[in-house]
Order: structure tokens, then sequence, then C-alpha cells
């Protein structure tokens, strides 16, 4: 997958592969000694599938490798919440 001029990528929508509406691309993060995209920062505006996963932050870092196409919109692989369970430790006994 190509990119021509980073600037068009600016405010394009994201979607996932499911059809899912992300937000839109902020900021494109670059590493510069192998001049490649490393990751896209998703703005997940109030009311997309990114802002319910994240709640209230803003700067979503979608590494590039989930991105599947780019044309006139985005679209990266679809990401599902992963339940993190916690372990609880018994109180210590005096």
């Amino acid at each position: 997958m190509n990119v021509r001029n980073f600037s068009d990528m600016i405010r394009k929508d994201v979607f996932t592969n499911k059809g899912s509406f992300g937000g839109k691309v902020i900021d494109i993060d670059l590493d510069l000694e192998k001049y490649r995209v490393k990751s896209l920062v998703i703005d997940a505006v109030r009311g997309s599938f990114l802002a319910d996963l994240v709640g209230d932050k803003r700067g979503v870092i979608v590494p590039f490798s989930m991105v599947q196409s780019i044309g006139d919109i985005v679209i990266i692989k679809h990401i599902t919440p992963t339940s993190v369970e916690t372990e609880e430790t018994p109180a210590a006994e005096n």
C-alpha cells in the first residue's frame, strides 16, 4: 500500500473492515530511518466505534500494520476489546 501525499490522509474518515466508523485521521507517525509510516493517530469522535472503546481519550494510535486500505476513506482491521481479568490477592494475615 503506497501513500503518495501524507497531507491528503489528514481528516480522512476511518472505518473498520466491518463497517464501523472509527473517527478521522489527525496525525501520522513516521519512521524516518526506514522511510515508513509507523502509525496513524485517529481522533475518536463522539459516537464512533473507537470512542466507545477508549472513552474520553482523543488521539488513538493505530499501528500502520492494521491499515488495510487507503482511498477516499481509510479502512482498518476491526478491533475487539479484550477483557482483562485481575487477580485478587488474599489479604495478609497478622
